[in-house]
């Protein structure tokens, strides 16, 4: 299963890992699928490590899960943040998953086993390139807003195989 993130910088195609993460895969895509995360911020984006969304407050601080407030951490030995265009949930501790998510801009394996990975950049690294490239204020805030504009959710074609 893929989605595309609609940004104002560009088009970013993720791959999501269903079958390896069901419970984040789910909450990210029915999220998608209710235009959740339209209209929404990247709030925070610190070069040469990630950036990070799904907050419709825009502050940082914001988002639930479909499943109410929060669900559990799922970790894979097979997942890891050894790239650049990993994405993640992004959380305040362990099993506090909520809406929030993050892609890497680099190699961060000491995420790993602490944030649940649930897809990777397929497409777009180029719109990945000029949000790392946009220049932040002193608590790495975006200080030209980068926002998700719509979300397109796409088949996998091999699904059904």
């Amino acid at each position: 299963m893929s989605v595309t993130l609609h940004t104002t910088l560009g088009d970013i195609k993720v791959e999501i890992f269903c079958e390896t993460v069901p419970i984040a895969a789910y909450n990210f895509l029915a999220l998608c699928a209710s235009e959740y995360y339209n209209d929404t911020l990247f709030h925070r984006n610190i070069k040469g490590f990630m950036i990070q969304g799904g907050d419709p407050t825009g502050t940082g601080k914001g988002g639930k899960s479909i499943y109410g407030d929060f669900f559990q951490d799922e970790f894979s030995d097979t997942l890891t943040h050894s790239t650049r265009g990993i994405l993640s949930m992004a959380n305040k501790g362990p099993n506090t998953n909520g809406s929030q998510f993050f892609i890497t801009y680099a190699q961060a394996d000491h995420l790993n086993k602490k944030y649940t990975i649930f897809g990777r950049v397929i497409g777009g690294m180029e719109t990945l390139n000029k949000m790392e490239k946009t220049p932040t204020d002193e608590k790495n805030r975006p200080t030209k807003e980068i926002k998700i504009e719509k979300v397109t959710i796409h088949a996998n074609p091999l699904a059904d195989q």
